[in-house]
């Protein structure tokens, strides 16, 4: 037993104790000073557009057919496939045999013109003095006279035979039209080139383009100027995802695939060559769908889902089916809807019933 007032100054201390402020602060601690600080988003049902995806090529705007003017034998193959070359670089040399042979029939039709105009130049002379002194009719002068313009036109219709004769001869050294790079090569030494047929193709280096065949309903919604989505494997094998605004449309179909030749131009930073295969995303039709930020998806042991906030702000590990991620939106095809709230960002590790203080994420 203790005496009285002893009993009396132990009450005393507790009193005192209990409204000093350490003590008054943690008898007043709620449950909301342990929530967690977390940005949260409220989902909604947005619109998406659905794409085909699409088969495509990398090609130069300035893509160039090479082929010879005249036919000959091919003599010399200066360049290979792959490599680059400047304008006015000699690609191939056909044989000129055929093109002396003109030349020389040319100069021989000039030589034997030359010497109809010198005779008919000797008469228009001689009848031209024996007519102003009016030995002989005007019928008969005129006759020389004829005789003599029809001279000076044969002579003229010879130099320009043989000026063309030898302008072929310029043709006998194909070059190339372009700075770029030889893609293909369709013909050897030896093999005889004929006017039209392509020898090689030359692919410019300036303005890139993917060319891209599409059906009769895809085709008839795209519009010039409209961005595309496209893309072009990288490194690893990673997808290089870039944005391309279509510059041509061929309304007239292919009669074999009925698709038509759509052109989808490349900035000139895509850093892509021309060859290169292509994927393009041609938006047909849209969808109703729910999106999250990638960030919100979360991995609990091995499951992905996400953290949704109850009325009681406490968050639930839900487990959630994603679909195609586009950009920094991850598409949701079930587990989620409408209202619900999920977390975004949060400052510590959720588990389950976790209490939160929710922050807006917008």
């Amino acid at each position: 037993m203790y005496p009285l007032n002893f009993k009396n100054n132990l009450v005393t201390i507790l009193v005192l104790l209990l409204s000093y402020p350490a003590f008054a602060d943690s008898s007043k601690k709620t449950e909301s000073d342990d929530a967690v600080s977390v940005s949260v988003i409220e989902l909604k049902t947005v619109k998406l557009p659905i794409f085909t995806t699409l088969p495509g090529v990398v090609k130069s705007a300035d893509e160039v057919q090479i082929a010879s003017r005249f036919m000959g034998y091919i003599r010399k193959i200066n360049v290979h496939e792959g490599e680059t070359v400047k304008k006015g670089t000699t690609l191939l040399l056909v044989d000129p045999v055929d093109v002396e042979g003109a030349i020389g029939q040319a100069s021989a039709g000039v030589a034997t013109a030359k010497a109809v105009l010198n005779d008919a130049k000797r008469d228009f002379d001689r009848f031209s003095n024996l007519y102003s002194e009016e030995a002989i009719p005007e019928v008969q002068f005129q006759k020389y006279t004829l005789a003599y313009d029809v001279a000076k036109a044969q002579y003229e219709a010879a130099l320009t035979g043989l000026k063309t004769a030898q302008g072929q001869m310029l043709y006998t050294e194909i070059k190339a039209p372009v700075d770029g790079q030889v893609t293909a090569k369709m013909t050897d030494v030896g093999q005889m080139a004929a006017p039209g047929r392509p020898l090689m193709t030359l692919q410019g280096s300036g303005h890139l383009q993917i060319e891209v065949q599409v059906d009769q309903s895809t085709y008839l919604p795209l519009k010039l100027g409209q961005e595309i989505k496209v893309a072009i494997e990288g490194s690893n094998y990673e997808p290089i995802y870039l944005l391309g605004k279509i510059e041509r449309k061929v309304g007239v179909a292919d009669p074999m695939s009925h698709t038509h030749l759509v052109k989808i131009g490349l900035g000139d930073d895509s850093l892509v060559v021309p060859g290169t295969y292509a994927r393009v995303f041609i938006p047909v039709k849209e969808q109703s769908a729910i999106t999250i930020p990638v960030r919100a998806l979360k991995t609990r042991a091995g499951i992905k889902g996400v953290f949704v906030i109850d009325d009681d702000n406490r968050a639930h590990f839900r487990m959630v089916r994603a679909g195609e991620r586009r950009g920094e939106q991850q598409i949701i095809l079930a587990g989620l809807v409408a209202g619900e709230r999920v977390v975004t960002d949060t400052e510590k590790t959720l588990s389950n019933l976790t209490k939160v203080r929710p922050g807006s994420d917008y």
